[in-house]
């Protein structure tokens, strides 16, 4: 079985992806070699594209992170909080003078995939030997352009290397719509030029891999235009539809396609969570491209020193309540549901990966194991609320998704790899984008959602007869849709994706707006920790744990702006050197 993962590799071209911060897309790579003798092989190729790989996340380094699993928190979202509240959510954002993500600079990568787009057919090659690099090419040029369109929306659209010189450097931008039309162009035909899993190489981006990108770019696109439609940030005479079809489209292909993909079997009452903390994911069925850390060759990585502690993150008590029960229902109406008054009470009687994702002081959550000498392993007995503020959990419900109990991986840097690509985000797209397109039959939720709930040991989701939800999510939208969102949610839970979900949806105004996040009941603890210790926790009046309580910016609960903060500003400088580059709405 081939397996796909991304290694830090001291390139012979190193330098290529590199550009002067003070020029626009308009350098050309430097290298030992002249661009004549560059162009002739398809090693040459190879070792070009492979700069396009650092794009991926890292945190090689990077201390106070528990990885993917507190982007959440991180990115911010009704998930997770950090003991820092996040400024974007609460409306802090102002217009830089330079920078902010627009600057020179962060168009050079763009510019390195453009120039290797305009020279690949110098190598002296068939077609055959060069058209993966292609695809993988035009794979990394959408991945940067969907960052730059989630941040700013309507974008130049730069497809060639420009001069210094070149007029097209002074163009506008052009609608978000119409840069997504590009990237899916891009994709479809690095879709075509790449190969499927059972003949790429390892270590590189495959023909499903990209369909998955491609896939959720056109469905946070066509969500973006059906949901922002009407407002500043929707698109003028567009739903979404067409886009809502590519994503159903594609994703579809990918689960139909026989590649070799599919959910990882996770047997146990912890399997979910060993999903999600493996060093080598090479024989992963599911796990589609992911990063390897090697101590002796990319180093590792952090993230173990804090996720035994909290890491200064916490799930937040509107997560945890999405958790339906081990019935089906959601706790507001199954007899199931034992209630809030301690970590047991509320995992008791639901959904298995509502345990595997935050630790229960239950005799099987273990924070260290393999411990020197022989020791019996630490288990988890209450949250880090004496820890120093990088370490302590700041809701109570300390995050376990992503653990890795090894005391080798915690005692300096840990490998545990860096999940790039699942395939079980396939299915939850397949699922939503059918259901906003009114088209979800019993056959399509049988081959997506109920294929995640079964292998928790979840009851199916049948259409006919969706459980009653007194407390949905979204009122106005339709139970289906609402059920559909909330497996995504769980599913996905600490993995980054609900920031992004919640723009798209544009969900502010009912998820962030004036909402107060709350934590775990902090009674429950009160004859196990020092009262000193529980006091530097506030609660609401009904003892749930409110960090942002007693911080003035944050007491009224978040104050985003609905008109304005879906979108990053730009900054001052680039509007004054191009006056034909216009503001974002509210800015």
């Amino acid at each position: 079985m081939k397996k796909h993962f991304i290694a830090i590799v001291f390139f012979a071209v190193a330098g290529l992806l590199a550009g002067c911060k003070d020029d626009f897309l308009d350098k050309i790579p430097e290298t030992s070699i002249s661009d004549a003798e560059y162009w002739k092989t398809a090693n040459d190729l190879q070792l070009y594209v492979n700069n396009f790989y650092t794009a991926f996340p890292s945190t090689i380094g990077a201390y106070g992170t528990i990885g993917i699993y507190g982007y959440d928190a991180d990115e911010g979202s009704d998930n997770m909080i950090y003991t820092g509240y996040n400024t974007a959510l609460n409306g802090e954002r102002i217009v830089p003078s330079s920078g902010g993500g627009w600057a020179y600079g962060d168009w050079s990568a763009l510019r390195s995939i453009n120039y290797f787009l305009a020279n690949y057919d110098k190598a002296e090659e068939s077609w055959d030997n060069k058209k993966k690099y292609v695809g993988e090419a035009l794979f990394f040029r959408a991945y940067f352009y969907f960052s730059k369109l989630k941040a700013f929306g309507d974008l130049p659209w730069v497809n060639k290397p420009l001069d210094p010189t070149s007029a097209e450097l002074k163009i506008g931008r052009l609608s978000r719509a119409v840069i997504v039309d590009s990237l899916m162009n891009d994709l479809d035909k690095a879709v075509d030029y790449l190969p499927t899993k059972s003949k790429a190489s390892a270590m590189r981006i495959n023909k499903e891999i990209a369909q998955l990108f491609q896939a959720r770019i056109a469905m946070y696109e066509g969500s973006w235009e059906k949901y922002h439609a009407g407002t500043a940030f929707g698109v003028t005479g567009s739903n979404g539809e067409k886009f809502l079809q590519k994503a159903a489209r594609v994703s579809e292909a990918l689960i139909k396609g026989n590649a070799g993909y599919q959910l990882q079997t996770t047997p146990g009452e912890d399997g979910y969570w060993k999903l999600f903390n493996q060093t080598d994911y090479s024989a992963s069925t599911e796990i589609m491209l992911w990063r390897k850390f090697d101590l002796n060759l990319n180093g590792g990585h952090y993230w173990h020193r804090y996720t035994n502690t909290g890491a200064a993150r916490g799930l937040t008590k509107d997560l945890v309540d999405s958790y339906l029960c081990k019935d089906g229902k959601p706790i507001e109406t199954s007899p199931l549901y034992k209630g809030d008054a301690t970590l047991q009470t509320v995992v008791s009687g639901r959904d298995p990966r509502l345990a595997q994702t935050l630790y229960v002081a239950d005799g099987k959550h273990i924070i260290t194991n393999n411990r020197p000498g022989g020791a019996a392993p630490a288990l988890f007995e209450t949250p880090s609320f004496s820890a120093a503020n990088e370490n302590k959990p700041a809701t109570g419900y300390q995050v376990y998704k992503g653990h890795n109990p090894d005391y080798n991986q915690q005692l300096d840097r840990g490998t545990t790899g860096l999940i790039l690509f699942r395939y079980a985000e396939a299915l939850l797209i397949f699922a939503e984008a059918k259901a906003e397109l009114g088209t979800l039959m019993q056959a399509d939720a049988d081959i997506s959602i109920n294929l995640l709930r079964s292998r928790v040991g979840m009851p199916t989701l049948t259409l006919g007869a969706l459980p009653a939800n007194p407390n949905p999510e979204f009122p106005a939208l339709s139970p289906l849709i609402n059920e559909i969102r909330r497996e995504r949610r769980v599913e996905l839970a600490c993995e980054g994706y609900r920031h992004d979900d919640l723009f798209r949806w544009a969900a502010a105004d009912e998820k962030i707006v004036g909402w107060k996040p709350k934590g775990a009941v902090l009674a429950q603890w009160k004859d196990i920790v020092p009262a000193e210790q529980l006091a530097t926790y506030p609660v609401d009046e009904k003892g749930y744990i409110e960090f942002y309580k007693t911080i003035s910016g944050m007491s009224s609960g978040y104050k985003f702006n609905v008109g304005r903060d879906y979108l990053a500003p730009l900054p001052q400088d680039q509007m004054v050197l191009n006056p034909d580059i216009k503001q974002n709405p509210g800015w």
